[in-house]
C-alpha cells in the first residue's frame, strides 16, 4: 500500500497493520491499525462510481444534517486527513478515504434468523425516515439509472434481438418465462408518474452486510453509503427482499434449494413499516410486496441480459453463471408470487 496514503492521516510515527476486510464486491477494503485504534480504509472503485467526489459530498452533506437534526443517530463519519479532506487521490493509486472502525460492532454475511432481517429493516427505514426533511435535490446521482426498471427492460429487449445468437436460442424458455412478467414494469411505468410515490434519501443497496450490529444482536446503524441517492422506498424494501427471504443466494445452482421464508418476510415488513409508518402515504403502503417482486425481476433480466451480451457486464468466473443466476432469480420470483395472498393482509 502508498506510503503517500499513511501520510495523508498522519499515520507516520508508529507502526500499521494492515488486512483485507469484508466480502464487498465493489470497493477494495482494509482494516488498518494504529497506534492501537482501529480504522476501516477503501479504495473506491471508480469504474463504477464515475465520480468520487459526488459520492464524499453526499457522505458529508448527510453527516452535517445528522449533526444538526438527529444529534443522537449514530452515523460513522470519514475520517479527515491532516489537510482537512474525505476523500484522498494517490497518482496511480486511485481514490481513497477512510472510517473510524466501530469498535465493538460486526456485519453479517449470512441471515440466520428472523429477528436480524428486523433488525436490519429497521435500521434501513430508520435511516430513511430521520431523512425526510433533507433537501433531496442537494444530493448527487452516485449510479445514474441504477435502478431503472425501464432501462433495464429496454436494454433486455435489446439483447434478446442483438446478443449472442447461441445464447439467446439456448434460453428461449427461460425469456419466454420473463417475458411473462412485464406488468411488473408497466406498474414501475405507473409509479414514477404517480404524486403519491415520493422521492425519498435512498440506500439502494440494502444486503444485510451493510448494518452494523452489536454484541447482543441489535442494529447499530447502516454503513456503505456510496449508493444513497434519490429514490423510492422500494428499492430498499425490494433489494431486502431479494437478498433476505432465501436461505441461498443468486448463485445458488441447486434451485431447490430456494425458498420463500415468511416469517423473513414478515420481519422485513414490520421492522421497516414500523420506522415509516408516519412517512409513507397510503398509496406507498399497498406496495411493500410489489417491492419484492419489483427487485428481483429486475436482477433477473439484468442477469439475463449480461448472459445474452456475453457476460460484458458482471463478467463470469465459469461458463454459465449468469444464466445459473438468471435462472435462480426467476424461480425466487415465480415462488414469492405463488405467496402474494399469504402476504396480502399484512399491512
Amino acid at each position: 500500500m502508498h506510503l503517500d496514503i499513511f501520510k495523508a492521516y498522519g499515520f507516520t510515527d508508529a507502526p500499521i497493520t494492515s488486512k483485507a476486510f469484508g466480502t464487498g464486491l465493489i470497493n477494495h477494503t482494509w482494516k488498518l491499525t494504529y497506534k492501537y485504534k482501529d480504522y476501516i480504509l477503501q479504495r473506491i472503485n471508480d469504474n463504477v462510481f464515475k465520480q468520487p467526489a459526488d459520492i464524499t459530498n453526499n457522505i458529508r452533506l448527510l453527516a452535517e444534517y445528522f449533526k444538526k437534526h438527529h444529534p443522537d443517530y449514530f452515523f460513522v463519519a470519514p475520517v479527515k486527513t491532516i489537510n482537512g479532506t474525505e476523500m484522498l487521490y494517490v497518482k496511480d493509486e486511485g481514490y481513497f478515504r477512510m472510517f473510524p472502525f466501530v469498535m465493538g460492532s460486526h456485519a453479517k454475511d449470512v441471515l440466520k434468523i428472523p429477528a436480524e432481517a428486523y433488525e436490519a429493516a429497521t435500521q434501513f427505514g430508520r435511516f430513511t425516515k430521520l431523512l425526510a426533511g433533507f433537501p433531496i435535490n442537494d444530493l448527487k446521482v452516485s449510479i445514474p439509472d441504477f435502478h431503472n426498471l425501464s432501462l433495464r427492460y429496454r436494454q433486455f429487449l435489446n439483447a434478446q434481438k442483438n446478443g449472442n445468437p447461441q445464447r439467446i436460442k439456448e434460453t428461449e424458455i427461460l425469456i419466454k418465462e420473463l417475458m411473462g412478467y412485464t406488468n411488473i414494469v408497466t406498474q414501475y411505468e405507473n409509479i414514477i408518474k404517480d404524486k403519491n410515490f415520493k422521492h425519498r434519501v435512498t440506500h439502494h443497496d440494502t444486503k444485510i452486510s451493510n448494518v452494523l450490529f452489536n454484541d447482543k444482536g441489535k442494529g447499530l446503524c447502516v454503513i456503505d453509503l456510496d449508493t444513497v441517492m434519490p429514490g423510492y422506498f422500494i428499492s430498499d424494501v425490494g433489494d431486502m427482499m431479494r437478498t433476505y427471504l432465501s436461505p441461498v443466494n443468486e448463485e445458488e445452482k441447486d434451485f431447490s434449494k430456494i425458498t420463500i421464508r415468511e416469517e423473513f418476510y414478515n420481519a422485513i415488513v414490520n421492522g421497516y413499516y414500523n420506522e415509516m409508518k408516519e412517512v409513507l402515504t397510503q398509496t406507498e403502503k399497498k406496495h411493500f410486496f410489489y417491492a419484492g417482486t419489483f427487485m428481483i425481476y429486475m436482477q433477473a433480466i439484468r442477469f439475463l441480459t449480461d448472459y445474452l451480451n456475453d457476460d460484458k457486464y458482471y463478467g463470469s468466473k465459469y461458463p454459465g453463471q449468469n444464466l445459473v443466476r438468471a435462472g435462480n432469480q426467476a424461480v425466487l420470483l415465480q415462488l414469492l408470487f405463488k405467496k402474494e395472498k399469504t402476504f396480502a393482509g399484512l399491512l
